[in-house]
Order: structure tokens, then sequence, then C-alpha cells
């Protein structure tokens, strides 16, 4: 188990798989673009498709509606079975808040990434432009088939009647020591689909803490239950770090997020903006003992509306030395918020923006997550 800091490290790593599978390859994403980044890993499918691999590439039919359809058929004329998720207006229920917004690859039924990036040029290191911050885990063993199972379902739209997925009669091979081996589960989000995982695993951490939490989010907005269990955490003596965007994609997002940093503050909660580049990263360390890992964003829309996806890792030196590298972040690329500094710059426009962004956000949050049932 690895993990990798995105940009050029996870792309690298991302062709070298790619280049290694033999039998398929399964990869599903939020934003694929069609720039250079895309181009690169587009081109490494096709090569893939040669060597007679089955390749699996399934988008969101939103996030990804700009790929044009000279893209999309350079892709099924080469081989790649290729599909858009919910397409917009054209999807069996309108569910317009429910995304493929997790970010999986498995190769081979052997080797998987799960974290928070997508194809796209805004999260590699090109020339003159530092990669976003957000992080993946490369895994093996077990966890790899059930990863690679549930992307076989995603791709058929969970039928109630499915076969055995083709990688479930694959036989598993750990290639790691058993020494090195670490408990890891799958941890899924998909409200319609009543599925909470990654949810019951923040809620898990603020309850369980005895001493302290690292929490790096892109978009931290706190449900109600959230704000409760952080606060009965606080109380017990939990020490919480929050590592946040300071510079955001999303400026409505941040401006809604800093309405809550005076809550924050008044909790004893500490609070970070990282300034080197945007911040999309989702990874928080719980007593230096465990983590949580993937594209699940503590705010409402992960909560109850996207398919998210997580992997929880129980190993305490792995955590331990991911704790060590989010503490280095917190040195040397962020800086702290304070009461002092808050109340100084929080001019009461600045005050009326961040009310105004976070009752906007909190609406759409609303219709986002309107649904008319949950599926069985």
């Amino acid at each position: 188990m690895n993990l990798i800091r995105g940009g050029k490290a996870y792309f690298d790593q991302l062709l070298e798989l790619i280049e290694q599978a033999k039998d398929s390859i399964h990869l599903q994403v939020y934003i694929y673009s069609e720039d250079e980044t895309g181009n690169t890993i587009t081109h490494a499918l096709l090569e893939a498709v040669k060597r007679n691999v089955k390749v699996y590439l399934l988008v969101d039919g939103y996030a990804s509606q700009s790929l044009t359809s000279a893209f999309v058929h350079k892709l099924e004329v080469g081989g790649v079975y290729f599909r858009f998720f919910e397409p917009i207006f054209k999807s069996r229920g309108f569910y317009f808040g429910r995304r493929l917004h997790h970010k999986l690859v498995v190769i081979d039924s052997t080797y998987a990434l799960v974290g928070g990036l997508n194809i796209a040029d805004k999260y590699n290191d090109l020339p003159g432009q530092q990669a976003w911050l957000d992080f993946a885990l490369m895994v093996e063993g077990e966890v790899v088939r059930q990863l690679c199972i549930l992307c076989w379902k995603t791709w058929n739209r969970f039928p109630a009647r499915l076969g055995p997925a083709p990688c479930e009669t694959v036989p598993v091979s750990p290639h790691g020591k058993s020494e090195e081996s670490s408990w890891v589960r799958m941890r899924r989000n998909d409200w319609v689909r009543n599925k909470s995982q990654v949810s019951r695993t923040y809620l898990r951490m603020f309850s369980g803490a005895s001493d302290h939490m690292i929490v790096l989010s892109s978009y931290f907005l706190p449900g109600n239950l959230f704000r409760k269990r952080i606060k009965k955490a606080v109380r017990r003596g939990v020490k919480i770090k929050i590592i946040t965007a300071g510079l955001s994609d999303v400026m409505l997002a941040k401006n809604a997020e800093r309405f809550w940093y005076d809550w924050l503050l008044r909790n004893n909660i500490q609070i970070y903006e990282y300034q080197k580049s945007i911040l999309h990263g989702k990874l928080a360390v719980c007593d230096g003992k465990w983590l949580t890992l993937g594209s699940y964003n503590v705010n409402n829309i992960s909560a109850y509306a996207s398919v998210e996806l997580n992997l929880d890792v129980l190993n305490e030196a792995f955590a331990a030395e991911t704790e060590k590298l989010l503490l280095s972040i917190i040195e040397k690329d962020c800086v702290q918020i304070t009461a002092e500094q808050l109340h100084k710059k929080n001019t009461w426009l600045k005050k009326l923006v961040h009310w105004g962004s976070y009752e906007f956000i909190r609406i759409l949050f609303f219709l986002f997550t309107f649904y008319f049932r949950q599926k069985e």
C-alpha cells in the first residue's frame, strides 16, 4: 500500500499500471478532460486495448459533459467500453445531485487506485503549473477484488439480477510481505442506494477519537450531526486541526465555508488554509492510528447525494507517516486562521457575503439532495 501525493507522481503511477495491465482496466472518475493529461491517459488506454486488455471507462454525465462526440467516438472505435453516468436529462431517474464523484482505477483485479484525483491538467504537474493538492492510495489484496466488483456493478447500473463479476473468479495473489499488510476496508456513500458508510466513518472518528484528529477537506461544510459530534469531541479534550483551501476553485463554497470559521474557533478547533495551490484532497487521520481517504467531502452533498468512495486504513505506522506529512503541510504551506485575525479582517460586508453564500449553498444542497425515494 502506498500513499501517493497528487500531480506527476500520481499520473506516472497510473500510466505505469495501465501499461502493465494484461486483462482488464476499470477507470471511473467524475471529471475526464479533453486536455494534455486526458489525451495522455486516453492514448495509454487505447494502447492497452491493442494488447487485448478490456478497458471500461465510466465518467460522470454532468462533470464530463464537455467531452466532444469526436473524442468519445475515438475511444469507442479504438475498442474502449465507454459510457456516461446519469447523463443530464437522459437518466432513468432525475436525481441531479447524484453524481459519480468517486475516483477509482482497478487493474487486473490486482492493483487499485482510490483518491480524489480526476483526469485533467489541473490535477497534474505541468510546465509553469503546480498540481492541485490531492492524494490517492494504491492498494493490493482482497480489497482490490471488492473494488473491482463495485466497478462491475456500477458499470452495469446495479441491476437486480447480475451474474458474478469476472474478477470474482480471479484468485487474490498479494504481492506484499505479511509484515507489511494493513487492514483496509472499502467505504461507500450513495444515499439513493442506502449507503452512508463514509459518513459513518467520519462520525466514528469524531466520536471515538481520544487525543487528536487532522482533517484535510477541500469543501468543509459539516452538517448538524457532524457539528454535534465535533463539539462533543472537543469537550472530551480532543484536539482537532482542519486544513482547508486558501485558494479555491469555487469561491461561493469557500465563502460559505468561512461563515463557519467563527463557530470552529469558538470551539477551539484550529483552522489552517493551504496556500501553495488549490486544495482538493479529502483525508482524515485519527489519533495517529487510522485514516480515511477518498472522494468524500465533509458536507451534505457527499453525505446525501454524490456517489462517493473512501478507503479506511488501520495501520499505526502508515497513519503516523501520513499524519507527519499533514503536519509538514501545515507548517510549510498553510496560514493559521486565528480568532484575532478573523475579527480584524471580517468587516460587516464580508460577514454578509459569507452568510449569503452559506444560505445560497444550503438551498443548493437541499435541491441537490431532494429525492422522491431511495432505491431498494
